[in-house]
C-alpha cells in the first residue's frame, strides 16, 4: 500500500512553513525591541522642557489577551493630548494616577523629555 496521493510531498514543505513564519516571527520581535530602544535613547538625549499648555483632549486604548474564560488580561494605556502656545499639539503617553487627575481644559505647565510625559502643573 502506498502512501494516498497528495500527502507525499506535504510533510516536505512543513519545516520549511515553519522556519519561515519563525523568523518572521523573530524579527518583528527584535524590530520591537530595537525601536523601544531607539525611543529610549532618543528621549534620553533630549532636553527637559516645561513650556505653558492647555489639555485639549483624553483617551485610553484597552487591550485584551488571553485565552478562554479563565486567564482573560486587560490593559489600559492613557493618552493625553496638549496644545502648546505656538498651536502645536502632541499627545503623550502616562500612567492612570497622572491620566486620572486632568482634565480637559486644564492650563498649566507641561513638562517633558522628548516623547516622555514628566508632569503637569495647573496654573
Amino acid at each position: 500500500m502506498g502512501i494516498p496521493f497528495g500527502f507525499s510531498g506535504s510533510f516536505g514543505l512543513f519545516p520549511a512553513f515553519f522556519m519561515i513564519v519563525f523568523v518572521i516571527i523573530l524579527g518583528v520581535m527584535v524590530a520591537v525591541v530595537v525601536s523601544g530602544l531607539r525611543r529610549w535613547n532618543r528621549n534620553n538625549h533630549s532636553p527637559r522642557l516645561t513650556v505653558p499648555a492647555v489639555i485639549v483632549s483624553k483617551r485610553t486604548n484597552v487591550s485584551h489577551s488571553g485565552t478562554g474564560e479563565m486567564h482573560h488580561h486587560t490593559h489600559t494605556t492613557y493618552y493625553v493630548t496638549f496644545q502648546v502656545q505656538s498651536g502645536d499639539r502632541m499627545e503623550l503617553c502616562m500612567n492612570g494616577s497622572d491620566y486620572g487627575m486632568l482634565a480637559e481644559g486644564d492650563r498649566g505647565e507641561l513638562s517633558f523629555q522628548g516623547t516622555r510625559y514628566l508632569g503637569f502643573r495647573r496654573i
